[in-house]
């Protein structure tokens, strides 16, 4: 597997880190995680065109991982995409998708369609546009293939020690293909399915906002408590699973990166990754 981060930021705009996205490669199989700010010009850097992007995993429906959602959808038929487009993701996804199509871009979508009939342009197909397949899923196995199989767990990204109020979901997911695991944690703190999900992974790719010295307030005790972690708190999540390599990400523009680094190294042994944007592992 070839694993290239294509945007290792938050939801603050920063010119040196796009918004979360991993790109998965099996093979001639190109599997996408997130699909935030600036995805598609970052997959095209990383010489994988739109079109060749399916199936597409959501981890959660912020903003920052689902903004570019629909230039995914578009950019990949302008890409001569014939095939159907599968978007997986947590309670809720397809009705961010069915309102993506039918309402936000629908107008759009008509002009297109009838634009293709209307030129007798036979290379594109408007009708391409919403050939999706669109599945919420939970915690188990998601999507397989003979060559590689990705399952999910539900993991903790939440504002309280209480529930959500409203129909909220997150989830990390793991790949296994060749004999290997890549594992991507979504935005999570240290919880039960995160353990179980990466447990003997060969990468994890985890979120890591802060290093411990910056977590000086409240407010910050209260975000790495219930939303993500801190640098101190993913060496415990990577040693406790036992994975060989750790590769950070969704870090903040604030960021002390070598105080992040002698952070986790203080509680994780196996090879660490500080995430950037492009950057690609080999697994």
């Amino acid at each position: 597997m070839l694993v290239t981060l294509l945007g290792t930021g938050t939801p603050w705009p920063d010119l040196n880190r796009h918004g979360p996205s991993v790109l998965v490669r099996v093979g001639n199989d190109s599997l996408l995680f997130d699909t935030g700010r600036g995805v598609v010009y970052q997959a095209l850097k990383a010489n994988a065109p739109p079109g060749t992007i399916n199936p597409i995993f959501l981890t959660h429906l912020h903003f920052d991982h689902i903004s570019d959602l629909f230039d995914v959808i578009l950019s990949s038929w302008t890409d001569n995409r014939t095939h159907t487009l599968k978007i997986f993701g947590p309670s809720g996804t397809s009705k961010i998708v069915t309102a993506l199509v039918d309402q936000v871009y629908g107008q759009d979508i008509q002009f297109r369609v009838a634009e293709c009939l209307a030129s007798g342009n036979v290379l594109l197909d408007g009708n391409n546009i919403a050939k999706l397949e669109i599945k919420d899923v939970g915690a188990g196995l998601v999507y397989e293939t003979d060559r590689y199989q990705v399952w999910a767990e539900v993991v903790q990204h939440t504002y309280d020690a209480k529930p959500p109020n409203f129909d909220w979901s997150c989830l990390g997911y793991r790949i296994t293909a060749e004999n290997k695991s890549v594992v991507i944690s979504g935005d999570t703190v240290a919880c039960e399915g995160l353990d179980r999900l990466a447990e003997g992974a060969d990468l994890l790719i985890q979120c890591c906002i802060r290093a411990e010295k910056d977590v000086r307030t409240p407010q910050l005790e209260h975000l790495t408590k219930y939303v993500l972690p801190s640098a101190g708190q993913v060496g415990k999540i990577a040693s406790r699973a036992g994975v060989s390599k750790l590769a950070i990400t969704h870090i903040s523009y604030k960021a002390s990166l070598p105080d992040m680094q002698r952070d986790i190294q203080k509680e994780f042994s196996g090879e660490l990754i500080i995430g950037e944007d492009l950057l690609e592992i080999k697994v």
